[in-house]
């Protein structure tokens, strides 16, 4: 009997374990990964402003670019800018 107890409680605590790491991932990291997606997917049909110094040659450190969807120029959001 004493074997059987401990595999139960074995089982048991598997169980809350994963049931713990599930909540983690659905509560934590899936809102992040669901945003990037998002960020990512309106990124890439934005229309980006050009990476330019006031003279109109490009710059060479340019991390992010102002951007807006087509037809939307009020939401302006920033891109990771791809060159």
């Amino acid at each position: 009997m004493k074997e059987a107890s401990g595999e139960l409680n074995s089982t048991v605590f598997v169980i809350l374990a994963i049931g713990v790491l599930m909540a983690f991932f659905y509560y934590v990291i899936w809102p992040i990964v669901r945003q990037d997606v998002n960020n990512n997917s309106q990124c890439s049909k934005a229309v980006c402003e050009k990476c330019v110094n006031a003279a109109g040659k490009p710059k060479t450190n340019c991390k992010t670019v102002k951007c807006h969807l087509p037809g939307d120029e009020s939401n302006i959001f920033e891109c990771v800018y791809k060159g």
